[in-house]
């Protein structure tokens, strides 16, 4: 029997860069933790994925910008993003780390 963990464990107090953890990872199915505090994408710079991105905000709240609107998600929020679908974070609470699980699949 495996070990238990927790989403939350081992979270850096101060993050100069959002964090990008793989979890799990099998075949063609990566689980990545990520955590953000108020950071953001780059200007100009937007996310083409050859995978589909199911990702949940776990802690915190986020802005994701598509090329066709904005999506406000706050704990418990969930949006599956289709493969080469552009998209970008726009915005992550700066008061309290964002904390996502994203599946890429």
């Amino acid at each position: 029997m495996n070990a238990a963990s927790n989403i939350f464990d081992d979270v850096p107090p101060h993050l100069p860069e959002e964090l990008f953890q793989t979890l799990l990872s099998k075949g063609s199915v990566r689980i990545e933790r990520i955590v953000s505090h108020g950071h953001g994408s780059p200007e100009g710079f937007w996310y083409d994925q050859d995978q589909d991105e199911w990702v949940m905000v776990v802690q915190g709240a986020a802005r994701l910008q598509f090329e066709d609107g904005l999506m406000d998600l706050k704990p418990g929020d969930f949006v599956n993003i289709p493969a080469h679908k552009r998209h970008r974070v726009q915005w992550t609470d700066p008061s309290v780390q964002t904390v996502w699980v994203a599946v890429y699949y």
